[in-house]
């Protein structure tokens, strides 16, 4: 399961203790920091288009279970303002052994950043704001955020 949610992620409603044959399981949280590059970072922004986000993110949940030896496997993504510490991402990978969840938890967040149409925005402490780290304009070679550069 992929979800994209504008409130607090709470990791302890979100874990499945109905599998039994699960020996390995395995979470990844991404936070909110401080600092990007030697930049103070005050707090950050994503916006996404839920629908195609989620459904995105559906599609590399599944493709993670057809890959990897997995019983299961959830994302959720937040939307809006985050504060620093706050968690942007967890996922959660359910497996017989950990070499499988360990796996499918690597290519899930790593497909999620690539693929997922989600965009962040940092606020810096000097007042100054960027669209950082966006994956598809790095590939074009445009080292800012630039989808729309052309909208005045």
């Amino acid at each position: 399961m992929f979800q994209m949610t504008e409130t607090a992620i709470k990791v302890h409603d979100l874990f499945d203790t109905t599998l039994d044959q699960v020996g390995g399981i395995v979470t990844f949280e991404g936070r909110v920091r401080n600092d990007n590059h030697g930049r103070r970072v005050e707090k950050l922004e994503y916006e996404a288009f839920p629908e195609m986000a989620e459904a995105e993110g559906m599609k590399i949940i599944q493709e993670a279970k057809s890959k990897f030896a997995i019983e299961s496997a959830y994302c959720v993504h937040r939307t809006g303002v985050l504060n620093i510490r706050d968690i942007a991402i967890w996922i959660v990978v359910y497996a017989k052994h950990r070499e499988a969840a360990y796996r499918a938890s690597e290519y899930i967040i790593d497909q999620v950043k690539t693929r997922v149409p989600i965009w962040k925005k940092e606020y810096y402490v000097d007042g100054q704001t960027d669209w950082v780290k966006c994956l598809a304009c790095a590939a074009k070679g445009i080292p800012h955020h630039d989808h729309f550069h052309h909208i005045k």
